[in-house]
C-alpha cells in the first residue's frame, strides 16, 4: 500500500488546512487510517484516527473540537480537515494505515500502522 498525502501548507493562526490522503490499495475500505505529526525536534505524535467502516473516530486531546478525520472510500482518500489553527499546530503530518479485520477498530500507537505515507508540511504563524 502506498500513501500519498497532500494539502499542507503556510497559514495564519486561526485559519483552516485541509490534508487529504490518497492510498493505493483495492483494498482501501479494509483499511483502519490515522494522521500523526512530527514538529522539529519532537517525537511523532498521534493526532486522529478513523475506522474502515467510517464509524469510529480517536482524536488528541490538543485537537478536538477543532480537527475532523473523515473518509471516503469509493475515492480511497482519506482527510483531516484542520480549524483553528494555532502555532503549535505546525510539524510535518503523515497519514497511516493499518489492515484490520474489525470495522470499528481505531489504533492510537504508531507501531500498529505498516503503511505510511510521506509527510506534508503544515506551518501555522502567529
Amino acid at each position: 500500500v502506498q500513501l500519498q498525502a497532500s494539502g499542507g501548507g503556510l497559514v495564519q493562526a486561526g485559519g483552516s488546512l485541509k490534508l487529504s490522503c490518497v492510498a493505493s490499495t483495492r483494498t482501501f475500505s479494509s483499511y483502519a487510517m490515522s494522521w500523526f505529526r512530527q514538529a522539529p525536534g519532537k517525537e511523532r505524535e498521534f493526532v486522529a484516527a478513523i475506522s474502515w467502516s467510517g464509524g469510529v473516530t480517536d482524536y488528541t486531546d490538543s485537537v478536538k473540537g477543532r480537527f475532523t478525520v473523515f473518509r471516503d472510500n469509493a475515492k480511497n482518500t482519506v482527510y483531516l480537515q484542520m480549524n483553528s489553527l494555532k502555532p503549535e499546530d505546525t510539524a510535518d503530518y503523515y497519514c497511516a494505515a493499518a489492515w484490520s479485520q474489525y470495522s470499528g477498530a481505531v489504533f492510537t500507537r504508531a507501531v500498529s500502522y505498516r503503511y505510511w505515507g510521506q509527510g506534508t508540511q503544515v506551518t501555522v504563524s502567529s
